[in-house]
């Protein structure tokens, strides 16, 4: 009895301290595990002051604001009520600022580069000036940073490459300088590249090319130099391209003719001097304007360009084209057709008779759309078609410049929307057509250096 009492309390010993020792750990476990979350939520504290004083960083380079907008940026609030702050649900963090047309000036805060959450940044139609700062490349959770029409000067910051997840760069309309930043390629999210109106310089990088998810690209009104890159012929997703307005020479690589997802198409005002020839094959179904014009490029109207059925504006003008211009039947779509100063026609009759395949496809009259026409200056010779009177929305007829023959036709009053009709100098003869009176919203006529006779008609 006595050896089982004294098992029965070491038993009852072990089993207390058993007990302590559970307890123990438990208290520790739980000590712990609040150590941990006091521990996350100084991070987060730290975190939210930290979006926090950027915020007012950014605020205190604001030296123009009209509107008041930064006047709610205050202690009195939080920062995620701020005017134009949005931040995330779950961490309360920056994740938009969105300080577009508000009439903001002053420069970008190096401290833009602490809110580590922005996905998007959008200062457009504001004025703010200086260079971006180089902690722009901090942000790599940004996927949209639109800085269109502000006087924002210097180069595009080499690191903005570092956000690897942008989308969308838009800073067109602004005063940058230096050269594309070739890095620029690094970014395989990118999908709208636009930097026109600057003061850009130098070549477009090969490298571009990389870009295989770009949608638009646009560098148009700068001071670009250099070729375009063949590299550029790669990228089948995209649907604007622009360079116009620049001084880019060289030729255009036959791939660019085949973007088949392209809905704009502008490579005017250049110095390109390439060489296109009538059986070049361009698979454009979508392109709803294309433009050359204004540039050094001779050779043939392609006749492939009447299957982008769906052209609104086709620019030739002021290059050195020859030839005849091919038939226009699938464009049926089109209402401007700019081709002038070039060298177009043969100097024989038929040369206006593009005119005719365009009028003969439609059912009715009031499916032709063309509104502007303009063949100036060039070497079209023979009558003008009388089908010209079927194109009765028609406000822009310039044929002045050439070789054309024949009467004016009767049909032209037909045209009562027109307010501009030039045909000068050409080898017209016969009466000016008292059916000219119909159009009453004329504003200019040319009929000089012609073989006109007979009197003005009333």
């Amino acid at each position: 009895m006595e050896l089982s009492r004294k098992h029965l309390e070491a038993s009852s010993s072990y089993f207390l301290v058993y007990i302590e020792l559970i307890v123990l750990v438990s208290c520790l476990h739980l000590q712990g595990l609040n150590m941990f979350g006091l521990a996350k939520a100084a991070l987060a504290v730290r975190g939210n002051d930290t979006d926090q004083q950027a915020l007012l960083l950014f605020k205190a380079k604001i030296t123009g604001d009209e509107l008041r907008v930064m006047e709610s940026w205050n202690s009195s609030i939080h920062f995620c009520q701020w005017h134009s702050v949005t931040c995330g649900r779950k961490h309360q963090r920056v994740t938009k600022l969105e300080l577009q047309y508000l009439k903001l000036s002053g420069s970008l805060s190096p401290y833009i580069g602490n809110l580590s959450f922005l996905k998007e940044l959008n200062l457009v139609g504001n004025s703010f000036y200086n260079q971006i700062p180089q902690e722009i490349g901090y942000l790599r959770r940004l996927e949209t940073l639109e800085l269109i029409n502000n006087s924002i000067s210097g180069e595009i910051p080499s690191n903005l490459s570092a956000c690897s997840k942008l989308a969308l760069v838009d800073m067109r309309g602004n005063q940058l300088t230096g050269e594309i930043p070739a890095s620029l390629s690094l970014l395989s999210n990118l999908k709208l590249l636009r930097f026109s109106n600057n003061s850009l310089r130098g070549s477009i990088p090969p490298s571009l090319g990389n870009l295989s998810s770009l949608q638009v690209f646009a560098f148009a009104m700068n001071g670009l130099t250099g070729i375009i890159p063949e590299a550029l012929g790669k990228l089948t997703n995209l649907s604007l391209f622009t360079i116009s307005s620049n001084a880019i020479s060289g030729i255009v690589p036959l791939a660019m003719f085949n973007l088949s997802n392209i809905g704009v198409f502008d490579i005017g005002l250049n110095k390109i001097q390439c060489t296109l020839h009538s059986d070049l094959a361009i698979n454009m179904p979508y392109v709803d304007f294309f433009s050359i014009g204004l540039n050094q490029i001779s050779g043939q109207i392609p006749v492939s360009l009447s299957n982008c059925s769906n052209l609104n504006i086709l620019q030739f003008n002021d290059n050195r084209l020859s030839g005849n211009v091919p038939p226009l039947e699938k464009l049926d779509k089109l209402y401007k057709l700019y081709m002038g100063t070039n060298h177009l026609g043969h100097g024989r009759e038929g040369d206006l008779n593009f005119l005719c395949t365009l009028v003969n496809n439609t059912n009715g009259i009031n499916l032709i759309n063309l509104e502007w026409l303009a063949t100036s200056q060039n070497q079209l010779s023979g009558p003008i078609p009388f089908d010209i009177g079927r194109l009765q929305k028609l406000k822009i007829f310039l044929a002045d410049g050439n070789f054309l023959s024949g009467t004016i036709p009767h049909c032209i009053g037909n045209l009562t929307m027109l307010t501009e009709l030039a045909l000068d100098v050409n080898n017209l003869h016969g009466n000016i057509p008292s059916s000219l009176a119909n159009c009453q919203n004329l504003v200019s006529l040319g009929l000089s250096y012609n073989n006109l006779r007979g009197s003005i008609p009333d």
